[in-house]
């Protein structure tokens, strides 16, 4: 069956995206067709009908094939716990922890996990789009590359390589790429396309006929600003869309090792909700309605990284002016009275203090918990997923967030500061609704259907202004 890969000159060129477009075109013509990603990095992961877990762009590109999510799609994925350390997780199970100076001898056993798992979608669809990661420029990491030529090499899939034009120097990008590369790597790029156009293409004319000349590679097309991108979850928190006027004031803290933050984009596309996504250093500002402490990948970490930035006094203040506090996750066992990690799952082993914003005690263990979820919370279904470590106890879980079967999470007394394990609840039409009702703001339903939509609107803006025929057609 065919294969081809989009590679980029850089992070953040919109690869993702790209490939999410490729998947929704390929469907429309009658192909089965799959996402895959041989290694990604990030803490934005979700979790596959198996109980597995991928990186949360590719649950977004099966989604633009018509397929479920599987853990083939991403075999490799690294979440960052430390500045120099993450776990493992090896087609969608935590294996291990890695320094960075330790991964690259771990690259020959996955890069068999690799080829293991693209095999198998390859066999089972007609076309597998492949996405990089990174920039195949970064040559000080070709020796047992498992992301990007090193796995197109090995795997003979023909590469189309994607610049981002709103950053500047794409004609240094490309050429550069090429002229830095090793030539038998390069001989594996059919071609390029230039991402994140703004104003006129026709400017741009000049410049795409000299990357051409230069490189010798066809091009197809100039891909301008999809201005929907919003409409579609966010794979960094960076990108997600702040609220802007009036509106129920909604502040996500932004946590140092942040984790499934998609969980917000739900509550972005309200046109009744103003959310700020609140950096180290600011003061959680004083028209808060909601604070939510998001998901994080080392929950001991980044509450001491909350205290440092003076957060947990905001927070002790927003409460007594009546304000309300949601936890998910890592942020609903920081908001308890104490943390033990005894066997050091989350770092280093020891006991710490919480919020204390909910009568509850969190336990680590070395046991993860992923799997997905529904149930009932306000009243409303709920469908979403787990994934972390410990176990929350104590007084206020009589008041739990939400059935799952099983009692999930905790409500103070108040009734303003809540907890829950439970991520994706917000995509939940109804739940939402019910949420937000509470707070005084009204809902507008249908997220999911315009997650369907905007997948059909990027689809028809590359079949536009790309050549996408002759992209489908580089696949061998």
């Amino acid at each position: 069956m065919r294969a081809l890969m989009i590679q980029g000159t850089g992070s953040n060129v919109g690869k993702s995206l790209l490939v999410a477009g490729l998947c929704r075109a390929a469907r429309a013509r009658g192909l089965s067709v799959a996402p895959f990603k041989p290694q990604n990095m990030s803490n934005n992961a979700a979790v596959t009908p198996e109980g597995a877990e991928i990186g949360r762009a590719q649950a977004l590109q099966a989604r633009a094939c018509g397929i479920a999510p599987h853990a083939d799609m991403n075999p490799v994925l690294l979440k960052p716990e430390t500045d120099t350390g993450a776990q493992v997780v090896v087609q969608g199970r935590a294996i291990a922890r890695a320094e960075a100076r330790d991964y690259a001898a771990l690259k020959p056993r996955l890069m068999v996990a690799v080829q293991d798992s693209f095999a198998r979608l390859r066999a089972a669809h007609d076309l597998v789009i492949v996405e990089g990661a990174g920039s195949p420029a970064e040559v000080n990491l070709r020796p047992r590359d498992i992301a990007n030529m090193g796995f197109a090499r090995a795997a003979d899939v023909p590469v189309i390589l994607a610049g981002d034009i709103d950053r500047g120097g794409v004609i240094a990008q490309i050429v550069g790429t090429q002229a830095v590369i090793d030539p038998d790597d390069a001989a594996m790029i059919a071609g390029f396309m230039v991402n994140k156009f703004r104003g006129d293409v026709r400017l741009f004319d000049d410049g795409y006929r000299v990357i051409q000349d230069r490189t010798g590679w066809r091009g197809f097309g100039v891909l301008p600003w999809f201005a929907d991108a919003h409409r579609l979850p966010a794979e960094d928190a960076v990108d997600l869309r702040h609220g802007r006027g009036e509106g129920l004031h909604v502040v996500c803290l932004t946590l140092s090792r942040i984790a499934n933050f998609d969980d917000l984009d739900p509550l972005a596309a309200e046109p009744g909700v103003r959310l700020t996504m609140l950096r180290a250093g600011q003061a959680i500002p004083g028209d808060a309605d909601l604070v939510i402490l998001p998901g994080s990948k080392s929950t001991i970490g980044d509450l001491a990284f909350l205290r440092a930035q003076g957060w947990d006094i905001d927070l002790a203040a927003h409460h007594r002016r009546g304000g309300h506090v949601l936890g998910i996750c890592g942020g609903y066992q920081m908001l308890g009275r104490s943390i033990d990690d005894p066997h050091g799952a989350d770092g280093r082993a020891g006991q710490v203090p919480g919020l204390g914003l909910l009568d509850v005690h969190t336990v680590m263990s070395r046991d993860k918990r992923v799997t997905p979820a529904s149930g009932r919370a306000l009243g409303q279904d709920v469908t979403g997923y787990e994934i972390h470590m410990g176990r929350s106890t104590g007084p206020d879980c009589a008041r739990p967030f939400a059935h799952l079967p099983e009692p999930d999470g905790a409500i103070a007394a108040d009734g303003r500061v809540m907890g829950s394990y439970l991520h994706g609840l917000f995509s939940d039409d109804g739940f939402r609704a019910e949420f937000l009702r509470r707070l005084g703001t009204p809902s507008q339903p249908g997220y999911e259907a315009g997650v369907d939509a905007a997948l059909d609107d990027l689809a028809a803006h590359m079949e536009r202004h790309l050549d996408v025929d002759g992209i489908l057609a580089v696949a061998r």
